[in-house]
């Protein structure tokens, strides 16, 4: 089996500095759509540094942060194919709100390895920290197609009951035709999203957006809409990507008020509401 899971998951952490700056800050903003309309106060939060605030969801690449997809490829005991391979989900947990530069250190582990009979998961944590503490742990949940199916344990159930009555808000986010050459910019080189014969290879007609553009883009419109801009308000986040988006479409995004927290639904619009991101909860100050 080309997944050892009991190799992988004795492997000790692997630990690491990363450092990132107001640029790298800004270039993702802008990555998830930030900056129109470019004068608006609102978005200058995001893209201007003597004002700059730091949306949460930035910690999925800070330090070109190695994400998870593929830092978990190189596990010991982990040798699947990367056409195999799609992000399942996200967990982020925040301990306090990220400064607009910084130097942490990071911690990076298997937290767990599933048998989901068809595919298996890998969940890789990483925790940051600086100078003054914890700053965040994020869990990203990696599957592999055709990799299950050893009699391991499967895991928890990630579905939520879908929330009832209408939603509080709904907004729509287009998606620029460029934006996943854009955001591979922020350290995600996967060819998936930019190489339209590797696409072909994983099963899609055309390269998709990167799972955590989408993940960022919906955080964004969040914290804009429900939570005053307040970035600092965000205790934690968490999804799992039920479908893809193709750039050039438009994201439908349902938000419905639940007491310290928001939960989230969200659509494809050109594919008749086609399901991206599902239980998806942001729970809040």
């Amino acid at each position: 089996m080309p997944i050892d899971a009991a190799k992988a998951l004795a492997a000790g952490p692997r630990t690491g500095e990363i450092s990132w700056t107001t640029k790298d800050v800004q270039l993702y903003h802008l990555g998830i759509g930030a900056g129109t309309p470019a004068a608006d106060p609102d978005e200058l939060r995001y893209t201007l540094e003597s004002r700059l605030h730091v949306l949460p969801s930035f910690a999925t690449v800070a330090g070109s942060g190695a994400p998870g997809v593929i830092s978990g490829l190189s596990l010991p005991g982990v040798e699947v194919e990367l056409t195999k391979v799609l992000h399942g989900g996200q967990t982020l947990r925040i301990h306090r709100p990220i400064p607009a530069e910084g130097t942490a250190t990071t911690t990076n582990r298997l937290a767990a390895v599933y048998d989901k009979g068809k595919a298996a998961v890998l969940v890789l944590r990483t925790e940051a920290a600086d100078a003054q503490g914890p700053l965040w742990t994020n869990d990203a949940q990696i599957f592999v197609r055709g990799e299950g199916g050893w009699g391991g344990d499967r895991g928890p159930s990630t579905r939520l009951e879908a929330p009832s009555g209408d939603a509080d808000r709904t907004v729509e986010r287009p998606v620029r035709e460029d934006q996943a050459l854009l955001y591979r910019l922020c350290g995600d080189w996967n060819p998936l999203h930019a190489d339209p014969e590797f696409a072909k290879l994983a099963g899609f007609d055309r390269p998709i957006l990167h799972g955590l553009c989408t993940y960022g883009i919906t955080l964004k419109a969040v914290v804009d809409t429900l939570l005053g801009g307040d970035v600092t308000r965000v205790r934690s986040y968490a999804t799992r990507f039920a479908g893809v988006l193709f750039p050039g479409e438009t994201l439908r995004i349902r938000m419905w008020r639940q007491e310290g927290s928001v939960r989230v639904a969200v659509s494809a619009v050109e594919r008749d509401d086609a399901p991206v991101l599902a239980d998806t909860v942001v729970e809040h100050s």
